[in-house]
C-alpha cells in the first residue's frame, strides 16, 4: 500500500505556525510551536551550549524524528557562537514534511538561514556547511527506524552525545516506544561517553521502559500544556531531577506503567518481574 504524504500549514493558539500531517492527524509541535518547543524540550535541558564546548569533537546527534527539522535548527542555532563540529544523524520515514517546510518557509520563519543546507539534504541526503563557528555534517536516514536501528549498519553510526527524540505518541505510533528499541539505543551507545535523551512524554510506561533498557530517568523540564516531560541517560550527572523511590511507589500502583514488549499499544499494571527488575535499578538501589 502506497502512503500519502498530505500537510497543511495551521496556526496554533499562541500565533505561531506549525505543519499538520494529514495521514497521520497530528500536528507537529501542536501548542507553542516548533522553535519554541525545541528550545524548551531539547536545547535548554540538554544544556548543549555549556555541553558543545566541554565535549570533544565532534558534538553527534541522533534525530529520531525529523519532521520539519524544528529541532535541528534550534540546536544549530544554539550553538552557532561556539567554535566545533557537529556531526548530525536525521531519521524519518520521509523529507516530505521537510519539503513542504521549506516551500512555507516565510510563514514557518525558523528555516531562514538554513534554506541552501535543506536543499542540499533534500537533493542528495547530505549536506556539509558552516553555521556561525560550526562546521556540520548532517546525513538523513530514510525508513522505518525500528529496522534500521535493529539492523548491523547501526553499529557504524557515530556514537552520540544527544538523542532528539521526537516520534509521534504511543498510541498512535506504538513501535517506536517498545522497550526492546530504548534497550538498543543504550546498547549502542559508549558507555563513556555521556548521552542524554529528552523526549516530551512522562508516561509511566515511557520511563519504566527507559529504566530497564539500562537508561538513568528523570523528569524533564515543562514545554507548552505539559508540566513535565522525561530525560534519559547514560549517566546519572546529567540528570537534574532523577526519578526517586516516591515516583516508584507510584509507579506500582499506576494502571498503566508496564512497558510496551512489541508493537501494540495497550496499557496495563507492572507485572510481578517487571517490578523485581525495577526496584533492582541502580537509580533506586540503596
Amino acid at each position: 500500500m502506497n502512503r500519502r504524504f498530505e500537510y497543511q500549514l495551521v496556526r496554533l493558539a499562541n500565533g505561531s505556525a506549525s505543519i499538520r500531517s494529514l495521514d497521520e492527524g497530528e500536528t507537529f509541535h501542536p501548542v507553542v510551536g516548533p522553535a519554541a518547543e525545541a528550545e524548551a524540550l531539547y536545547v535548554n535541558q540538554l544544556r548543549l551550549r555549556d555541553r558543545m564546548r566541554a565535549q570533544p569533537e565532534p558534538f553527534v546527534i541522533w534525530d529520531i524524528g525529523l519532521g520539519a527539522a524544528a529541532n535541528v535548527l534550534s540546536v544549530l542555532r544554539a550553538g552557532e557562537e561556539i567554535r566545533g563540529e557537529r556531526e548530525i544523524l536525521s531519521f524519518d520515514h520521509s523529507l516530505e514534511p521537510l519539503r513542504f517546510a521549506l516551500r512555507h518557509k516565510v510563514e514557518l520563519g525558523y528555516l531562514t538561514g538554513f534554506e541552501r543546507a535543506i536543499e542540499c539534504l533534500l537533493a542528495e541526503g547530505v549536506a556539509q556547511f558552516e553555521h556561525g563557528s560550526q562546521r556540520v555534517h548532517w546525513r538523513f536516514l530514510g525508513g522505518d527506524f525500528p529496522t534500521l536501528v535493529g539492523g548491523d549498519q547501526a553499529l557504524s553510526w557515530p556514537k552520540p552525545d544527544a538523542v532528539l527524540f521526537d516520534a509521534y505518541s504511543p498510541a498512535r505510533n506504538p513501535e517506536m516506544w517498545t522497550q526492546p528499541l530504548f534497550a538498543r539505543l543504550h546498547e549502542l551507545m559508549d558507555p563513556m561517553r555521556p548521552c542524554a535523551l529528552p523526549t516530551y512524554s512522562r508516561s509511566t510506561l515511557l520511563r519504566v521502559s527507559l529504566l530497564l533498557a539500562g537508561f538513568y530517568v528523570g523528569a524533564g523540564g515543562a514545554t507548552g500544556e505539559k508540566e513535565e516531560t522525561t530525560i534519559a541517560s547514560n549517566a546519572l550527572a546529567l540528570l537534574e531531577r532523577p526519578l526517586g523511590r516516591d515516583w516508584l511507589t507510584r509507579a506500582r500502583r499506576s494502571t498503566s506503567a508496564e512497558p510496551l514488549w512489541g508493537p501494540v499499544y495497550k496499557q496495563e499494571r507492572l507485572r510481578p518481574e517487571t517490578w523485581d527488575r525495577l526496584q533492582a535499578h541502580p537509580q533506586f538501589a540503596g
